[in-house]
């Protein structure tokens, strides 16, 4: 109940006192009309509460990463590129995710999501994918604590492995959607 709900719900505690208090006079209907103003401020102040406190309780964060040789550490020279759609639950810290790819230097023989490391740093696997590595690669898995802090502040990223380059051939660093 938000925006709309709350201008009907004003006006039908107005039209209500009106009905529950019919006005003598001026004075009285003024009373009447301050009573319910106020009742209704009110209203829009505890609904407007109840709409925050729902939106606070979401628990889940969109994720993503562009895909490039030039972001792997040394760069490498490729003309693949690639996107991480990512989504985290914070109540349960799950991890699910969708990786596109195209122009590879050749099949994909792994792919990671390491941590914690910093744009720039390279660091041991957190998450390997599993299965079938052709895009596009979907999967999910559940993080420790230790390693959802470390996603949340950024501090993680995916690559992917081919033949020509075994220590990644594009990579991205993943950061929460604004």
């Amino acid at each position: 109940m938000c925006a709309n709900e709350q201008s009907v719900q004003i006006k039908a505690c107005i039209v209500g006192l009106a009905v529950l208090f019919p006005p003598n006079d001026k004075v009285t209907m003024m009373i009447n009309m301050r009573n319910a103003l106020c009742g209704g401020v009110v209203l829009a102040v505890l609904t407007l509460a109840a709409c925050t406190s729902t939106t606070m309780m979401t628990s889940s964060s969109a994720m993503s990463a562009r895909l490039s040789g030039a972001s792997e550490v040394p760069p490498v020279s490729s003309n693949a590129s690639g996107m991480v759609a990512a989504n985290f639950d914070q109540q349960t810290n799950m991890l699910t995710w969708t990786v596109t790819y195209s122009g590879l230097s050749g099949p994909a023989k792994a792919a990671h999501f390491h941590g914690p490391a910093m744009d720039g740093q390279n660091v041991g696997v957190a998450v390997p994918l599993t299965g079938s590595l052709s895009s596009p690669i979907s999967g999910s898995a559940a993080l420790t604590s230790a390693q959802a802090s470390e996603l949340m502040a950024g501090m993680w990223y995916l690559n992917l492995h081919t033949e020509a380059n075994p220590n990644g051939e594009i990579r991205g660093q993943l950061t929460a959607k604004r």
